[in-house]
């Protein structure tokens, strides 16, 4: 049974979905399309890899995944909302790329066997789950031994001068953006609450080595507005 915050982040992103990618860019001033190449970059995703993108909202990590791993490799994007789906499956046949899945799930249950991807993902989407903890221990269930789980996600800024404008940023201005470009006030509030309430990076670090992660790092992007963290599965020694 769905939980009450499982409930409103679907209901959330199933009302945003139109106006979600044009948001996003206004709301980060584009920022985050360098921070997922600056992530992608430091991951040196291996051609003919298996990845998994947990909720993958309008597939645009997911696209970005599948052009590193090549025809050789596949990418299976996983979310919630239907509604941001099809707006991934339309960005999906434009791209022209044929080694994509877009699937219906739930990130609390990853519909997947144990060590089934090279890679796991997710981005700006472990801040809406009911729990960190579990969406972690999922993703690491599913990765194979020695592959890598990458977070990329809003954090708590690391610069104290500039965390009071980070926090005036999200509790006033982005709420207000929602209202006037996107007509959606209530719901770009609810979305500003997550990401303030959002463990910051040594906490996130921490949820990873207690998912059964081994070598976590992380690097901060434009101050701490957000943060990558990677960890690895580790092999077991009858393995090596």
């Amino acid at each position: 049974m769905e939980t009450e915050k499982e409930e409103k982040v679907h209901k959330v992103f199933e009302k945003i979905s139109p106006e979600y990618d044009r948001m996003n860019s206004l709301i980060s001033f584009k920022l985050h399309v360098h921070w997922r190449k600056q992530t992608m970059d430091l991951m040196r995703v291996k051609q003919g890899a298996k990845v998994l993108d947990v909720c993958c909202g309008t597939a645009d990590w997911t696209i970005l995944s599948a052009q590193e791993v090549g025809s050789d490799g596949h990418v299976t994007g996983l979310d919630f909302s239907h509604n941001m789906l099809q707006i991934g499956a339309d960005k999906v046949e434009k791209s022209g790329l044929t080694n994509i899945e877009l699937l219906q799930g739930n990130a609390m249950e990853l519909p997947f066997p144990d060590n089934s991807f090279d890679y796991v993902t997710i981005g700006f989407g472990l801040r809406n789950v009911p729990d960190y903890l579990q969406v972690l221990s999922e993703m690491h269930r599913v990765l194979k031994p020695g592959g890598q789980a990458v977070c990329l996600d809003t954090s708590q800024p690391n610069v104290p001068v500039w965390r009071p404008f980070f926090n005036t940023y999200f509790r006033y201005i982005m709420p207000l953006f929602g209202k006037i470009f996107a007509k959606s006030y209530d719901e770009y509030s609810w979305l500003q609450e997550s990401t303030r309430h959002f463990p910051g990076m040594g906490a996130l670090s921490d949820l990873f080595y207690e998912a059964g992660f081994s070598y976590v790092r992380y690097i901060s992007h434009s101050g701490g507005a957000s943060a990558t963290h990677f960890g690895y599965k580790k092999v077991a020694e009858d393995e090596i």
